[in-house]
């Protein structure tokens, strides 16, 4: 007895100092994981091929003299200002993704992150490691939100060849009417990029929630893009218009106000600021669900 104490005890401050190296190496493994799994590169060759899509369907109505498009079509935003400057196509396609096809992915690889691990039987052995619960979910969502920069990043850079490829590319006119420079435009789809991949941490958190609720990866994805189409459905009833505010989805488009000079923040702080909250609730709510929860596979 008096032999394992001393052991134990100098064991206790190398497991301690090894924690930080043992969370970068589980962050690690599991973003290999990841973006290697075939769901994953699916999904982003589908994020891909909607910028080329429409790039395609606006060189050729533009070939056949129909034009780019009239306004009041309903078509996405900035799809008329494509043919004068291929740097528009990044815009119309994340206007295009934004609504369904983004969150889609999203929500697919969060309703994954812990019920899929339980569906393959693979949560015990994680939880075995000197990982913790806590630690654990916490790499989990910060999995999700690299996919979420990756997959916004993707549609982006995507357009932005297509872009070139198809149109000319210069100096570019703001929705307010004045001339920006490419480089300043440039700048400014980075931004907004970087701000469609903001948006979408509230349904990172909303889906990770789910997850922790049921032990099936295909229950809890089709639970969570069940509920992306339905309030995506609830925010366009009239009747609902004192609840949208609080609906996530409602200023996902609001990433055109930095196409503004100068840029309306109003409604670009308003749609942040409700990220930020749904991911604290959900993320709050998934941390005291998994933590308190059973692991039986």
């Amino acid at each position: 007895m008096s032999r394992a104490e001393p052991a134990g005890a100098a064991l206790l401050p190398e497991r301690r100092r090894t924690r930080p190296l043992w969370t970068l190496g589980l962050l690690r493994n599991e973003l290999v994981t990841t973006f290697r799994r075939w769901r994953t590169l699916a999904l982003l060759a589908v994020l891909a091929g909607v910028p080329v899509l429409v790039g395609i369907a606006v060189k050729v109505q533009t070939g056949n003299g129909s034009g780019a498009g009239r306004g009041g079509d309903g078509g996405p935003a900035f799809i008329t200002q494509v043919t004068n400057n291929g740097l528009f196509l990044v815009f119309t396609a994340l206007a295009a993704t934004l609504p369904f096809f983004l969150p889609m992915a999203i929500g697919v690889i969060a309703g994954d992150a812990i019920a899929g691990e339980a569906n393959s039987g693979t949560l015990r052995y994680l939880l075995v490691a000197p990982a913790g619960r806590t630690r654990l979910l916490l790499t989990k969502y910060a999995t999700v939100m690299a996919f979420c920069l990756v997959a916004t990043l993707v549609v982006a850079v995507t357009a932005l060849a297509v872009g070139a490829l198809l149109f000319p590319l210069g100096d570019l006119t703001t929705i307010s009417g004045t001339r920006i420079s490419f480089a300043d435009g440039l700048a400014r789809a980075l931004l907004i990029a970087l701000v469609v991949a903001a948006s979408l941490i509230g349904v990172a958190a909303l889906g990770l929630f789910i997850s922790t609720l049921t032990g099936s990866g295909i229950a809890a994805m089709a639970t969570t893009v069940g509920l992306l189409i339905t309030v995506q459905i609830l925010d366009q009833i009239p009747q609902l218009h004192a609840l949208q505010p609080y609906f996530f989805s409602h200023y996902w488009l609001s990433f055109a106000d930095l196409m503004r000079d100068p840029v309306y923040w109003h409604d670009l702080t308003r749609d942040l600021g409700l990220q930020a909250l749904y991911a604290a609730v959900f993320g709050t709510a998934a941390w005291a669900r998994f933590t308190t929860k059973d692991i039986t596979a």
